[in-house]
C-alpha cells in the first residue's frame, strides 16, 4: 500500500460529515494502518509499540502482539473509535509526532468510548433508507462511518486487521467487499450535515407513498427476488425486524422470511411469512 505524503494542515479541521468520511477514506487507501487498542494515529515506532503493548491488555495477546511487534514504523495504530476521534483530533498521518499529527482532545472533541458515543448523537436510528454520508455507524462494542454508495470505512481485526473499507448489510451486500449489520447510526455532534450529503441511498419506488394502492405490488414469499424484495427488507429494516447477515440484498431468504413474521406478528397480522395485500398495507400506511 502507497504512504501519502502529509498533505493535511494543522488548520484543516474536519468540519463536515462529507469531510469526515473523505478523510476516513483517504486513511483506508492511502496509509498502511493496523488494528491497535486504544491507539489514535500513533505510527508503529518502537517506544510505540511498547507503550500500546504493554497499556491494553487485548494488545498483550499472543497474535496482536506479534502484529504490533512486525509492523514497521510507517504503519499507523488505530481502534475503531480511536480512528474517529484521530481524524477529529487534527491526525495528519505524520510519522514523525507521537500521535500522527493528532493532539489528544483537541477541536471541541472529548476522548469517548464506543458505548458512549452513539449517545451523544443526533436523529439516531435504525432506519438505514436515509442515512447521511458522515453519520457514526454502531453496534455493541463497534463503531464506523458511513462513507455513501452502501459503505462504511471501519478499523476492526476482522478481514484485513487495519482501517478499511467494507459493505453495510444493512443496505445491502457489496461485490468484493466484506460487511457486517449494524444496529443503529446518528449523526455525531462534532460535525455539521447538509442537505448535499444525504446519500442516494432510497427505498425503491414500490415502497413509498406514491404507490396508490397496494393492489399494485406483488405478493412476495421465501425465493421472489428484485427491488421490490429489496424495499421490503429496507421497510422491515427501519422496522427494526432484521434480515439477518444479508439485509437488504433483494433476496427473499429463510433471513427476510423470519423478518417478515416477526413483523406480522408484532402487528397483529397473519403470521405466514408471506407478504401480501394486508402486510404491504401496514408497512406502507396504505389502504388495502
Amino acid at each position: 500500500m502507497p504512504i501519502k505524503s502529509n498533505t493535511k494542515g494543522a488548520d484543516n479541521m474536519i468540519k463536515t460529515g462529507k469531510e469526515l468520511a473523505s478523510a476516513c477514506v483517504d486513511v483506508a487507501k492511502n496509509y498502511k494502518t493496523l488494528y491497535v487498542m486504544g491507539c489514535f494515529g500513533a505510527p508503529m515506532t518502537a517506544s510505540n509499540k511498547a507503550r500500546y503493548i504493554q497499556g491494553y491488555s487485548y494488545n498483550q495477546k499472543a497474535t496482536p502482539k506479534a502484529k504490533i511487534n512486525g509492523a514497521s514504523a510507517d504503519t499507523f495504530g488505530f481502534d475503531c473509535v480511536c480512528l474517529i476521534k484521530g481524524l477529529l483530533w487534527g491526525w495528519n498521518g505524520s510519522t514523525g509526532k507521537i500521535y500522527g499529527g493528532a493532539a489528544y482532545g483537541s477541536n471541541g472533541v472529548p476522548d469517548i468510548g464506543t458505548e458512549q458515543i452513539i449517545n451523544v448523537c443526533k436523529n439516531v436510528s435504525t432506519n438505514f433508507s436515509n442515512i447521511a454520508v458522515g453519520e457514526l455507524l454502531w453496534m455493541q462494542g463497534h463503531v464506523g462511518i458511513y462513507i455513501g454508495d452502501g459503505l462504511a470505512v471501519e478499523c476492526t481485526p476482522s478481514w484485513k486487521n487495519c482501517v478499511q473499507i467494507t459493505a453495510v448489510h444493512n443496505i445491502g451486500q457489496k461485490a468484493g467487499y466484506n460487511g457486517r449489520s449494524w444496529t443503529k447510526h446518528g449523526k455525531l455532534p462534532y460535525v455539521t450535515y447538509g442537505a448535499s450529503e444525504e446519500t442516494a441511498v432510497k427505498v425503491p419506488a414500490a415502497s413509498t407513498a406514491k404507490v396508490e394502492s397496494v393492489s399494485a405490488l406483488p405478493t412476495l414469499s421465501k425465493g421472489s427476488k428484485g427491488a421490490t424484495v429489496k424495499a421490503l427488507q429496507i421497510l422491515l429494516i427501519g422496522n427494526d425486524c432484521s434480515c439477518g447477515e444479508c439485509g437488504a440484498d433483494g433476496d427473499f431468504g429463510g433471513g427476510t422470511k423470519a423478518a417478515v413474521v416477526k413483523y406480522q406478528y408484532q402487528n397483529g397480522l397473519e403470521d405466514d411469512g408471506v407478504v401480501g395485500p394486508k402486510t404491504w398495507a401496514k408497512l406502507l400506511g396504505l389502504g388495502g
